[in-house]
């Protein structure tokens, strides 16, 4: 994961890696509710259920997001004109590629494409970009927030806290409104919101899981056992009906927040040595093209578990089908970098430094086209993009960071 002011941090990598191959999985798995996998099967293990319910690498990627951010801009002044041209070279012209590749798909499968092109133009605002899309309009949103969410952790660092806590309420006004909390919070900057600013708080606090070995143990038990509860409930398409009219959606963005935000900070901060075991190489591999494969795997996916449980042999069984879905993964990653290399790498080129590392001053700057906003340096106390991502109805994960 390098940045444009050259900054790399391989072990961020890593976790990007993981996120797209959860969401790859669940993709892989959940072809429709008969199969491969059934959508009621319930692995015996809960730390499988992070698998079986993959749309949850989407929040992954989003508490990373936030935390990476944080990093990045540590201390520093930042120009936020460039900073959101270099966000558009960055995410605009896969997701430009993808949206034209799509339009020829639907074109030749004799699909109308006025409804889709709509679809398109109503994706600034809303979930409605397909093959995983709907992620970059959050991620955007976010973008658009970052700024004051910084100025807020500088002169407080406990701020995230308390916009968590008025998304926690606005849920629920909404959930009692509405009658249903899914949809908003896997598919709109409602529900996310509480991983970004998870991943900047656990910055700010990642003294704090540092080496804390027997708590990211215990977190990692407790979060597995409360998937595993959310996946024998129903998950993400049974819990009830879809969208689930369960209240566990208010306060589920909140919990994965909690639980991966830690879990960032607890990994980047507890092994300074580098990783350079193979299995550390392919995540750093897949995290640094994770944005290409999350894009791109909903093109070929289902089709390829579907011609696997057809013509090779049955992946009806889970583990098998992880399995599989891990050896999938593996050559997914030469696309990915094909991808990067021909479509992301060239517009990255054009990218512009928009930090300075001069210390702040006591007041952030506004004037103009420059706006200026440190965070204070404060050693005790989240970017994918690629980043389901959660799922629409229409695609099963228009799906990072």
């Amino acid at each position: 994961m390098k940045s444009s002011t050259g900054e790399h941090y391989p072990a961020l990598d890593h976790i990007r890696g993981l996120a797209a191959f959860l969401v790859f999985t669940w993709h892989f798995l959940h072809e429709s509710p008969q199969g491969p996998v059934p959508y009621g099967f319930v692995p015996a293990l809960p730390i499988f259920s992070f698998l079986d319910e993959g749309h949850t690498g989407v929040s992954l990627f989003m508490a990373l997001s936030g935390y990476l951010f944080a990093k990045l801009l540590d201390g520093k002044q930042i120009n936020y004109l460039p900073f959101f041209a270099n966000r558009a070279l960055r995410l605009l012209p896969l997701l430009l590629a993808v949206i034209c590749i799509e339009a020829c798909r639907r074109y030749w499968a004799g699909q109308s494409l006025e409804e889709y092109f709509t679809g398109v133009g109503k994706g600034v605002l809303l979930p409605t970009l397909s093959n995983g899309g709907w992620s970059i309009t959050v991620e955007a949103h976010f973008y658009l927030l970052l700024p004051f969410l910084l100025m807020a952790s500088r002169r407080f660092v406990f701020a995230p806290l308390l916009f968590i806590a008025a998304a926690i309420v606005l849920r629920s006004v909404l959930y009692v409104q509405i009658g249903e909390m899914q949809s908003a919070a896997s598919l709109t900057i409602i529900g996310h919101v509480d991983q970004f600013l998870a991943g900047i708080l656990a910055f700010h606090l990642r003294a704090h899981a540092k080496n804390r070995h027997w708590l990211a143990l215990a977190v990692l038990i407790a979060f597995s056992g409360f998937f595993w509860w959310f996946d024998a409930a129903g998950g993400f398409y049974q819990l009830g009906r879809y969208p689930s009219p369960h209240w566990i959606w208010i306060i589920l963005p909140t919990l994965e927040a909690a639980a991966y935000s830690f879990g960032i900070a607890y990994y980047d901060t507890s092994f300074s040595r580098k990783r350079t075991g193979l299995p550390f190489k392919i995540l750093e591999k897949a995290g640094a093209y994770s944005y290409s494969i999350y894009l791109l795997h909903l093109f070929f996916i289902m089709q390829l578990a579907a011609f696997i449980d057809a013509n090779v042999m049955s992946i009806s069984n889970f583990y098998v089908a992880c399995l599989w879905s891990a050896l999938c993964f593996l050559a997914t990653i030469p696309i990915g970098y094909l991808s990067y290399t021909c479509i992301e790498a060239p517009f990255l080129r054009l990218r512009l430094r928009y930090v300075d590392d001069k210390p702040e001053t006591a007041e952030p700057i506004v004037s103009g086209i420059r706006s200026v906003v440190a965070i204070a340096d404060t050693p005790n106390i989240v970017h994918p993009s690629l980043s389901q991502t959660s799922i629409s109805p229409g695609s099963r994960l228009s799906q990072a960071k």
